[in-house]
């Protein structure tokens, strides 16, 4: 039995990260009974600002089959709406999770987006990492509509399990949701920067910073330009701290 977290009229997932490893590998067993793509959120305090204020993209993360929580902020919200998440699970840590469950399952795996060449290096590293890993493809594109058809053919040749996308946020969200039926993927993912960390185009929080769930002043601090975005954080505070109508709620297996 799984429960939601409703948090700024958004739908969290209480899932740890094995549990959507399991669910994963669930969809992928169970591919050929839907023709649409299964859709994983990795929603952090920004997403729920950005909901908030955007209709279209609430909608976009109610349509998700799966919206975990990736962001100390969202575990804070979820306790004082009288529930404790048992962990983050967020797309810099679930690529390598979910390529390392890949390699012992033999999924077929998609590198889509990032600049130029970093798909296919962060798709190189994790192929060295879990030997096996079974790269299906590794593209840039980016998600504007002249770009469709070629990853749409990609897409179709290839036939991946998985696909990540590296868009960044709420581009790779709308694109995932405005394609899912057409993927020809059992799971699509946005994983954001992702893809750089990997290839080493940008480094990480130490992991002493994450622990001390630190990690978005890192990122400030190595990219002064995140500032407004990083606005966000204060008000997603003062959000939470002043609505009323979030609530847990039951519900049924997966």
């Amino acid at each position: 039995m799984s429960e939601t977290v409703t948090i700024l009229g958004v739908a969290v997932d209480g899932v740890d990260n094995a549990e959507m490893l399991d669910q994963i590998a669930q969809w992928v067993d169970a591919r050929r009974e839907t023709h649409c793509a299964r859709q994983i959120c990795t929603v952090n305090p920004e997403y729920l600002v950005d909901a908030r204020r955007d209709p279209t993209f609430a909608a976009v993360l109610a349509g998700a089959d799966l919206r975990v929580a990736d962001g100390a902020g969202v575990l804070w919200a979820a306790r004082r709406a009288g529930h404790t998440l048992r962990e983050r699970v967020t797309g810099s840590d679930g690529i390598y999770r979910i390529s390392e469950r890949a390699a012992q399952r033999g999924w077929r795996v998609f590198f889509l987006g990032a600049a130029p060449g970093v798909a296919a290096r962060a798709a190189t590293i994790l192929r060295e990492r879990y030997p096996g890993l079974v790269i299906a493809g590794a593209y840039a594109g980016n998600p504007t509509p002249e770009e469709w058809p070629a990853i749409a053919g990609w897409l179709a040749a290839t036939q991946p399990d998985i696909l990540f996308v590296a868009y960044g946020h709420p581009r790779q969200d709308f694109w995932i949701a405005a394609h899912r039926c057409e993927l020809h993927a059992a799971v699509a993912i946005g994983v954001g920067g992702a893809f750089d960390f990997v290839a080493g185009v940008q480094r990480r929080a130490p992991a002493w910073l994450q622990r001390l769930n630190l990690e978005w002043l890192y990122r400030l601090l190595r990219e002064p330009r995140r500032w407004r975005r990083m606005m966000k954080l204060p008000v997603f505070v003062w959000m939470v701290l002043t609505q009323r109508e979030d609530t847990v709620d039951k519900v049924t297996p997966f």
